[in-house]
């Protein structure tokens, strides 16, 4: 644990973080935990990490990079300082899959439908 301030929070909502998690490797699992803490405490995050998705309202990626693999973990905010990470995926084309975006956003939905 770091000892460190943080600046946001970072939350999993159902089970939809921890079914991909499990199946990565343990090096991707340790570059994934490093950049979630890496969002939580720094003040400003750079692109490379967290960017907002263009054409879908309120849903960004946080974006983790191990070797050649590429993988996606869509988030939103929620309250300002705490961001909830949901579905994500490893990223083969340049283009992130429409059923993926579409996924997320029926499931960033159903969290704000049960607040």
């Amino acid at each position: 644990m770091s000892c460190r301030s943080k600046y946001r929070t970072v939350i999993f909502y159902k089970n939809h973080f921890n079914q991909f998690f499990a199946k990565q490797t343990v090096k991707v699992k340790e570059k994934i935990i490093w950049t979630l803490e890496l969002i939580e405490e720094l003040q400003r995050i750079p692109e490379s990490y967290l960017k907002h998705m263009t054409g879908a309202d309120g849903l960004y990626e946080i974006r983790v990079k191990v070797g050649n693999n590429i993988f996606r973990i869509f988030c939103f905010f929620d309250q300002g300082n705490l961001i909830v990470a949901i579905n994500g995926f490893q990223k083969k084309d340049q283009k992130t899959p429409r059923r993926e975006i579409d996924l997320a956003l029926k499931i960033m939905k159903e969290y704000f439908n049960e607040k």
